[in-house]
């Protein structure tokens, strides 16, 4: 993921990353913060996760439980050096970060500089969780709606990629980016064809008097794809004059299924 950020040509890099439940560690969590990223993962088995805190003695209430966890920082402190040495190395592109993460275990067991990191990173994990589970639900609902696009992006290439259930066979590494930078194109093609109608019909709808609710638009997503038809004939261009589309159909006519 850290290497697809920073690989990008050209652009303001990412200032938010969204993951899933299963791709976070400390670790993590450390690299991003010290490159400038907010990390922001979706929590699984959220009453069991687990609080850091550097103070010992400090009070926490009713949270003395969950900050369980103590974050020596005199592992950050030893290592701070290493620690810059190895981020300017990522930021840089001198190394991969994949290859960092590998680096910064031994036989399944962090180092003494991934300890370090990680260390650093159970600070930001433990903020993370906080504002998680805050009674300000606006923190968690970006999350949510963020998860929410990708899950629809990728549930757009499913169809798509409908050929073999979606799977990738190539062995070798080139021809996985052959497919997948084509699985990107086509993706884009559609999603673009899908926005340019989908605001005619809504500009139609309006101009034909019907009531356009803004919470309905917020809830419009160009990664819809009951219309789209992934077998037959493809790229079979209809005869229209340049920037022009096809005329839309009436919304008070009866759909195929209902003719049916």
């Amino acid at each position: 993921m850290v290497d697809v950020i920073f690989g990008l040509d050209g652009g303001e890099l990412l200032e938010i990353v969204v993951s899933d439940t299963g791709s976070y560690s400390d670790v993590v969590f450390g690299l991003l913060e010290l490159l400038g990223i907010s990390y922001r993962p979706a929590l699984a088995d959220l009453p069991d996760q687990k609080g850091w805190r550097i103070s010992a003695d400090a009070d926490y209430g009713p949270l003395n439980t969950f900050a369980r966890g103590k974050i020596d920082l005199r592992k950050v402190r030893k290592n701070w050096d290493d620690i810059l040495r190895v981020i300017a190395s990522i930021y840089t592109g001198t190394v991969r970060a994949y290859d960092v993460v590998t680096m910064l275990q031994r036989d399944g067991h962090p180092t003494a500089l991934g300890e370090a990191i990680a260390a650093y990173g159970r600070i930001f994990k433990s903020l993370h969780i906080l504002a998680f589970i805050d009674v300000d639900e606006t923190y968690r609902r970006d999350i949510k709606h963020i998860r929410n696009l990708q899950e629809g992006r990728h549930s757009l290439a499913r169809k798509i990629c409908h050929g073999r259930k979606g799977e990738l066979y190539h062995r070798y590494e080139r021809g996985l980016e052959n497919q997948l930078g084509v699985l990107g194109l086509v993706l884009n093609c559609v999603v673009l064809w899908t926005t340019v109608y989908l605001d005619a019909a809504v500009r139609q709808l309006k101009a034909q008097g019907y009531p356009v609710r803004d919470e309905d638009m917020a809830r419009l997503s160009p990664f819809v794809h009951k219309h789209l038809g992934v077998h037959g004939a493809y790229f079979l261009l209809p005869d229209l004059a340049p920037g022009a589309i096809r005329d839309l159909r009436d919304p008070d006519a009866p759909d195929d299924e209902d003719e049916s």
